[in-house]
């Protein structure tokens, strides 16, 4: 069977639709992080890169590597706003030619380069090595923590927010609340300890670990009204069926979070 992952379903996606998010989602592609509940979409976005930024406790001038970069909004943002040079990295060429267009728009201290996560070469070493919602396409997640942990210098900080499946979900469970997220939103879900025993087994000191399904499900409320669009189930017909099913997966994924079996979470790691 193809996996749900496969890359190059993932690349030809991200070159198909990115060109389209910004209109359907945002110059953010991510989730967004409320605190008082009656903040505009737009503005829960960016609180969820300042809540991850503030937990790995970003300084001006460092070298941030964006990992799943996407077309850029966060390096940008990071760039800008807590001054460090950030470097990100994507598997879509489209993902990549957008992100420069955004740095060079906004003067940003940000570059992007066309590359593979599980295969990640730089001459440098990074304070931090960041990736929100990028690690469930992943093969070998394993491997990435490996080479990502070699990528950070002495007492760097891998900063992660990702999609977790709930551990010892039953399979008719998985079946039915997970499989249709993994099969639209071309992912496979893993569960947050098993990513912190990848972290630990690379020398990774777990900081901080979190559940943010509470602060962050009402994206998909916000999510269930955008795809009331008429317009938007054309244009996924005419791009093709891992759109349609991408869109479809929009109930899910609000379902998912409101029976738990989906996890949106956090973790934080330094380098011993």
């Amino acid at each position: 069977m193809t996996r749900p992952n496969d890359k190059e379903k993932v690349r030809k996606f991200y070159d198909l639709v990115s060109s389209h998010f910004h209109d359907l989602w945002g110059e953010h592609l991510h989730h967004g992080y409320w605190i008082r509940g009656d903040e505009s979409k737009e503005r829960a976005q960016i609180q969820l890169i300042e809540h991850l930024a503030q937990i790995a406790n970003l300084r001006s001038g460092q070298a941030i590597l964006d990992v799943g970069c996407g077309t850029g909004a966060s390096s940008v943002y990071l760039a800008k706003h807590y001054k460090v040079e950030a470097t990100g990295i994507t598997i879509s060429p489209v993902q990549v030619k957008l992100a420069k267009q955004a740095a060079a728009k906004q003067h940003a201290n940000a570059t992007f380069h066309l590359m593979d996560a599980e295969a990640m070469k730089f001459a440098k070493t990074f304070d931090v090595v960041w990736s929100v919602e990028s690690i469930s396409h992943y093969h070998d997640i394993a491997k990435f923590f490996s080479s990502g942990t070699r990528l950070l210098k002495p007492n760097g900080t891998i900063a992660v927010i990702d999609w977790f499946k709930k551990p010892n979900l039953d399979p008719a469970k998985y079946k039915r609340t997970i499989l249709p997220i993994e099969k639209g939103m071309l992912v496979n879900l893993r569960t947050m300890p098993q990513y912190e025993t990848w972290m630990r087994s690379n020398n990774l000191k777990i900081i901080k670990s979190e559940i943010l399904n509470e602060d962050c499900a009402k994206t998909w409320d916000l999510g269930l009204d955008i795809i009331k669009k008429r317009s938007l189930w054309k244009l996924a017909a005419t791009n093709g069926a891992m759109f349609v099913d991408f869109l479809k997966a929009f109930r899910a994924m609000r379902a998912g979070f409101a029976s738990g079996n989906f996890v949106y979470g956090l973790v934080v790691a330094q380098k011993l």
